[in-house]
């Protein structure tokens, strides 16, 4: 039976945590919202509508949920063409398809956005398939999003292991019945990720990649 490794993307695969950071807090900024960018930090990973929530409150008006999530994408979009990919990012997802793994990322990004991640990783050879925020009714931190993502990839739970670098990645992972393994990429602390219940946690997938044999990624795992 194939296996299947699943991957977040911002700030797992590609640096953009920090960017999405600014453009969230400019896009609030704009509307007349201070919000502090260490609180906008923690909540990157949520969809627009749950970080919007999170950040100012539930019950807000869907207008002004549209508004500043179109603001953001405004924003963040100047950036498309100068993503980085993190080190080894490409490498990573090309050596686990070689062992037998079925790739598949599972992202809150979607449209234009999923394709400017998708050339920066430089990785589709390798990619399966890809489970974006439009395919699922709640995103993380919620199960739905790695649940389709096997789905896609055609393994029960037991068979995956998810890689993320957020608390919700790992409580999405978690709910969903894989393994979750963090990185410290996206900025947030070990002990958080741990805590929200990932098995392994890596400074990011570099070290993951040079480890691979001793992670839960190792070939013959799970």
């Amino acid at each position: 039976m194939e296996r299947a490794a699943l991957f977040d993307v911002d700030g797992t695969l590609v640096d953009t945590n920090h960017l999405h950071v600014t453009t969230w807090w400019e896009a609030f900024r704009q509307a007349g919202h201070e919000v502090p960018m260490h609180a906008v930090h923690r909540a990157i990973g949520l969809g627009s509508e749950d970080l919007v929530a999170h950040l100012l409150g539930e019950g807000r008006d869907s207008d002004e949920v549209d508004a500043l999530s179109q603001a953001h994408k405004t924003l963040y979009a100047t950036y498309f063409e100068r993503l980085p990919a993190l080190q080894d990012a490409g490498r990573l997802l090309r050596r686990l398809a070689g062992d037998g793994w079925a790739v598949v990322l599972a992202t809150s990004a979607g449209g234009a956005e999923l394709g400017a991640l998708r050339r920066a990783i430089d990785a589709d050879d390798a990619i399966k398939a890809t489970a974006s925020a439009d395919d699922v009714e709640h995103g993380k931190p919620a199960p739905e999003p790695v649940e389709h993502a096997l789905e896609l990839a055609g393994v029960p739970a037991e068979r995956a292991v998810f890689v993320g670098d957020t608390v919700w990645d790992m409580r999405a992972g978690t709910k969903a019945g894989v393994r979750s393994v963090g990185v410290l990429s996206g900025g947030i602390p070990r002990a958080d990720l741990e805590e929200a219940g990932a098995v392994a946690v890596y400074r990011d997938v570099a070290q993951l990649f040079a480890e691979l044999a001793d992670s839960p990624l190792a070939p013959g795992s799970p």
